[in-house]
């Protein structure tokens, strides 16, 4: 595996195992080597209160994972379980894809990009949210 890149804005903040992390003044990459490593960008970081939809419940759980607030082992079958039920009602293509990425990288351990693959979601969810309302 030739590790997480990870590409950080000025003043960004990113969470490696159990550590904040806060890029300097310039653009920066991260390369993180070391396998299994918890990494979580805290700009994507979904706070308790705001994991009210099907897809931020399931990025919660995978942010769980990455910020080592909760073993892996213990959330592997929920998380998956949960992406699968997401895939009961994202149907078109695109979402499909980002569907079988999410599993593919949580079979594999690699919870970052499952996270990364979940996100892609969020603005779709938002969209089919807001048409319920109407």
């Amino acid at each position: 595996m030739t590790g997480l890149v990870i590409r950080l804005a000025p003043r960004e903040r990113v969470l490696l195992n159990g550590a904040v992390i806060e890029n300097g003044d310039k653009r920066t990459s991260l390369s993180i080597k070391t396998p299994n490593a918890k990494v979580l960008r805290l700009r994507d970081a979904i706070h308790p209160d705001e994991a009210t939809t099907p897809v931020k419940r399931t990025c919660y759980m995978a942010q769980l994972i990455l910020s080592g607030d909760a073993d892996p082992t213990d959330l592997q079958t929920p998380l998956l379980r949960a992406i699968e039920q997401l895939s009961q009602v994202f149907r078109d293509a695109d979402s499909a894809q980002y569907l079988r990425e999410a599993t593919e990288f949580a079979l594999d351990g690699e919870h970052y990009q499952a996270l990364k693959s979940l996100r892609a979601l969020l603005p779709r969810e938002a969209r089919l949210m807001a048409a319920q309302r109407v």
